[in-house]
């Protein structure tokens, strides 16, 4: 048997790795990414001087008690967002608006909001449909007068409702008096069983039948979508009370005469969370739109 011819042993070859290559930004991309992270710092210092007020006042000594349904996070949010809207419209009436979800007020502790501004005027539910009066409405009326708030009342519409009946539900319950604010309007629903020219017809018999009784013109009361989309062109000749929540809406506009800015306003002698409102003018434009 023949041995087998024993294998040289060949020294391995070393595979020398491929030399990775450097990825080399061209000047164009540093100078995007130059331009990027500037603009972000940018943008950061904006912010942060934008809400200045806001976020000092909260680093300070802002307290987190009765902060009802937010967290903690979202009252600090929300209370930012409240402090620099107030403080862009100092030169501007501040009021609230109130019904009976806010059960008993103690009307006597309503002084401020954010313990700096001053709260002027309040808007007060009094009616809703045809037939509902709001189970806290003569008493927050009667107090409101007592504790010297210059005063509204409102009607909540409901849309599938006979409008004349709902108007005369307002009229048979709300009496208004030298230094009252007009009637207001409240409409945020859209119709079920009919189509929106139809509410239309509705709004504008009831806005008649109740400004033929008060001898004013009604306010009217929608969030700006669904005043944008369904009522500015037929109602243009009305005063308007504007909802708008948006956080980065930070001033009112022209054509609003009164902006509710917050529906999560904490106010000292009310329960829960309350709406707010910046009255486009001074006391002197406002006592110009009281009833005389």
């Amino acid at each position: 048997m023949k041995r087998a011819a024993a294998k040289k042993n060949t020294p391995l070859k070393r595979t020398s790795r491929p030399k990775s290559k450097k990825t080399t930004q061209t000047p164009f991309g540093k100078l995007l990414l130059y331009t990027l992270g500037i603009l972000f710092i940018v943008m950061l210092i904006g912010g942060v001087y934008n809400y200045r007020h806001g976020l000092l006042y909260y680093l300070g000594f802002k307290s987190y008690k009765n902060t009802a349904e937010l967290t903690e996070e979202e009252r600090k949010i929300e209370d930012i967002r409240i402090f620099e809207v107030l403080s862009r419209h100092d030169a501007q009436l501040v009021g609230f608006d109130v019904s009976e979800y806010q059960e008993k007020i103690e009307w006597g502790n309503i002084n401020t909001i954010e313990e700096e501004f001053p709260l002027t005027f309040v808007f007060i539910r009094a009616t809703a449909g045809s037939n509902k009066t709001d189970s806290r409405y003569k008493e927050n009326w009667k107090a409101a007068k007592e504790h010297y708030f210059v005063r509204g009342a409102y009607h909540y519409y409901r849309p599938n409702e006979n409008s004349i009946a709902q108007a005369e539900n307002f009229i048979r319950n709300v009496k208004l008096r030298k230094g009252d604010l007009p009637p207001v309007l409240d409409i945020e629903k859209l119709p079920k069983n009919q189509s929106i020219d139809s509410l239309k017809i509705g709004l504008r018999r009831w806005l008649k039948h109740v400004e033929k009784h008060y001898k004013v013109k009604p306010i009217i009361y929608s969030g700006q979508s669904y005043y944008t989309d369904f009522l500015k062109d037929e109602f243009k000749g009305y005063p308007l009370w504007i909802a708008n929540y948006n956080f980065f809406v930070e001033r009112i506009r022209k054509d609003w005469l009164f902006w509710q800015f917050t529906e999560k306003a904490q106010i000292h002698g009310i329960k829960g969370m309350v709406d707010v409102n910046v009255f486009n003018g001074n006391m002197e434009d406002l006592k110009a739109l009281m009833i005389q």
